[in-house]
């Protein structure tokens, strides 16, 4: 099952004070830093859902 992934919705997309902007935290090649760049990077095998919930429900 092929999932569409959006990079603001992902847990390794983290906002970098020191340059004012989102990064993506994993380390990628330089084919798909060039995808991520060009706003085609469909599909990431890195994609994992920020979750900002899943902590609390264990909780529970």
């Amino acid at each position: 099952m092929s999932q569409s992934t959006n990079c603001e919705y992902c847990s390794n997309y983290i906002y970098d004070e020191e340059y004012d902007y989102y990064v993506c935290e994993v380390n990628l090649d330089e084919d798909e830093m060039a995808k991520f760049m060009s706003c085609t990077f469909d599909n990431c095998p890195y994609f994992r859902l920020d979750d900002e919930y899943k902590i609390v429900r264990k909780q529970m």
